[in-house]
């Protein structure tokens, strides 16, 4: 067995596998770039007939590379094109499988750690927290993320860390009131001790004062104390999502912490059915078998001899099967078994 990460650098692509996938990525880049909302459900459908032709793993990686060369850019990226690629992923993310929007939530996320900590001077952390939010607000995520990225930024409170807690906030912040009102307090109580806490200069800037009106007015539904607030777009294209998707939105949405999402390579993604993985080595060593070893105590040569001409090939087996059958009733039976 080469399990798949080994297996993904050993593959040496064929010309011919390197020529589908470079026709495919075409492909694909014509439907983006064409993307719009009055022709999104045409190019969806265009889409979902991609992912029955092709292999999924093929679609997934072309899909995920095109929108982050599309919305990943140093330079702040208009909300609405942001929107309609977003409300694309979740479309799919419905009516073909959770792997699609699982794939690219994966990207984005491990994409805005490594930018946090880079330091860089662009837009690209908050194209790529734009993208996580909206994520959010068509049902692909959970809000357990977005509660997760913003502790996370609350513990920096730096000033770059604010503007992203501001950029966010705007973003999906009545939307988290609404889904769980109580994190949301206690994330505004952490807010405002970590102000109090910081010095006296980083504490009278405008900014920081700004960020806690803003939180307060989250916490009391005000939405008019938020400049620039505008639910109107979002709810339309959320309409527009109820008509083209094919299942309810509950049951898909990814209930997924920022934790896992970052060490997925190393403990699995258990989010997506099959990929969940333990972590340990596949195959046993020595020390593990002699701890396997069940005292079963004294039994007969004839119970062992039943045993093996009933399969119980394994210690284990080997002494369920003896405790059964030698077992006085159901509570004897219960006993051994515990024990």
């Amino acid at each position: 067995y080469v399990p798949p990460q080994v297996r993904k650098f050993q593959e040496i692509l064929d010309d011919k596998k390197r020529e589908e996938l470079g026709r495919l990525k075409k492909m694909v880049n014509g439907l983006i770039n064409r993307l719009s909302e009055p022709n999104l459900p045409s190019i969806s459908g265009q889409m979902e007939d991609l992912y029955m032709a092709n292999s999924r793993k093929d679609m997934n990686e072309t899909l995920t590379d095109i929108l982050m060369n599309a919305c990943v850019t140093a330079v702040a990226m208009p909300s609405r094109l942001m929107m309609e690629h977003v409300l694309l992923v979740s479309i799919l993310h419905h009516n073909v499988g959770v792997e699609v929007g699982a794939h690219f939530l994966e990207a984005v996320v491990k994409k805005f750690d490594e930018i946090c900590k880079s330091d860089a001077e662009g837009k690209e952390c908050e194209n790529l927290l734009a993208l996580i939010a909206h994520l959010y607000n068509f049902h692909v995520v959970h809000s357990l993320l977005i509660f997760d990225i913003l502790k996370k930024l609350v513990s920096a409170f730096t000033e770059k860390e604010i503007e992203l807690i501001l950029f966010l906030l705007k973003n999906v912040g009545f939307s988290l009131r609404k889904d769980d009102a109580l994190a949301l307090k206690e994330l505004i109580t952490e807010a405002q001790r970590k102000a109090n806490t910081a010095e006296k200069k980083f504490r009278d800037q405008t900014r920081v004062r700004f960020m806690l009106e803003t939180m307060l007015a989250l916490r009391n539904n005000d939405m008019r104390k938020i400049p620039g607030y505008d639910p109107e777009p979002v709810e339309r294209l959320r309409k527009l999502q109820r008509t083209l998707v094919r299942s309810s939105g509950k049951e898909t949405q990814l209930r997924v912490s920022l934790e896992s999402l970052l060490s997925a390579d190393q403990v699995g993604r258990w989010w997506i059915v099959g990929s969940s993985w333990s972590g340990a080595p596949m195959i046993d060593d020595t020390n593990k078998k002699t701890q396997q070893k069940l005292h079963i105590g004294k039994v007969s040569s004839k119970i062992m001899e039943l045993a093996r001409k009933q399969r119980m090939n394994t210690d284990i087996r080997r002494s369920i099967f003896c405790v059964l059958m030698t077992s006085e009733d159901f509570l004897d039976a219960f006993e051994k078994l515990l024990r």
